[in-house]
């Protein structure tokens, strides 16, 4: 009698992450919409003659199939059945491409396997689209992605009022992201966002949840984070580090020495 049970069930899926498991085959980190990161072993990838060689790129959208062994249902790892293109990829090269690979660094590091955030699946799809539109687009498109991430996993502080008091906030006051306060009012000298930009943050925020498969809806949040973009991205950065333990992403390094790597320096003597 055969044991092999095979999964029907189709997931719309992105590769976050890959390394070698044998001379032929690799273990996936996934992203899906459906069921959120999985594990997944695809056997045989790496053979010239395997149909999953040209599925398994990052930032291109793949529909996958698992098959599961009896009883192994709750295994850490799945096997791939198969990988198809799922007619959507993003085209990064550059500093774009070291966006991406920050991208798939937040998602594994901050959300649990099989833990699923459908809407979190659509803004990665919506920021992967904007990263490669200029320096000022991929600034706003990852700033919006850090807040619905840190919003997702449910960190994020309600950005209309202040968190210890509930007092409402006020247009023309300054606040801060605090990781022990949440928002906070800030002294004169801190870095901090307006009431104003708060405010429109927070009706971009909650409009995303409605109406999150509509492109407009992820641009309608990346033009508020535009409008005060290094402070923000100040903001967030200080939140992600706390709420990362405070372990420094790799891929930011990799990008910080690439930069050196082709600054012009002094010649060489």
């Amino acid at each position: 009698m055969n044991d092999t049970r095979r999964s029907a069930a189709a997931h719309v899926a992105y590769v976050l992450h890959s390394h070698d498991w044998s001379e032929s085959s690799l273990i996936l980190e996934l992203f899906t919409r459906e069921a959120g990161r999985l594990v997944a072993a695809a056997k045989g990838a790496k053979r010239p003659t395997s149909q999953l060689r040209a599925a398994l790129m990052p930032f291109q959208r793949i529909t996958v199939q698992f098959a599961r062994t009896r009883g192994d249902e709750g295994a850490e790892v799945r096997t791939l059945r198969s990988a198809e293109w799922g007619g959507q990829a993003a085209a990064l090269h550059g500093a774009a491409w070291f966006a991406g690979f920050y991208l798939n660094e937040l998602l594994l590091r901050l959300l649990a396997r099989e833990d699923a955030h459908p809407l979190l699946f659509d803004a990665y799809t919506a920021a992967l689209g904007a990263l490669d539109g200029g320096e000022s687009r991929s600034e706003s498109a990852l700033r919006a992605f850090e807040l619905l991430l840190l919003r997702e996993t449910g960190v994020l502080p309600e950005l209309h009022r202040v968190t210890l008091t509930q007092a409402p906030v006020h247009p023309k006051r300054r606040y801060g992201l605090r990781a022990d306060q949440g928002l906070a009012e800030a002294a004169a000298q801190d870095t901090s966002l307006s009431g104003a930009c708060c405010l429109a943050l927070a009706r971009a925020l909650q409009s995303w949840p409605a109406d999150a498969a509509n492109a407009g809806a992820f641009a309608a949040l990346q033009e508020v984070c535009a409008a005060e973009l290094q402070p923000l991205k100040a903001q967030l950065r200080a939140q992600l580090h706390y709420h990362l333990g405070g372990a420094p992403l790799r891929t930011r390094q990799m990008m910080i020495d690439a930069q050196r790597l082709f600054e012009p320096g002094p010649p060489r003597r």
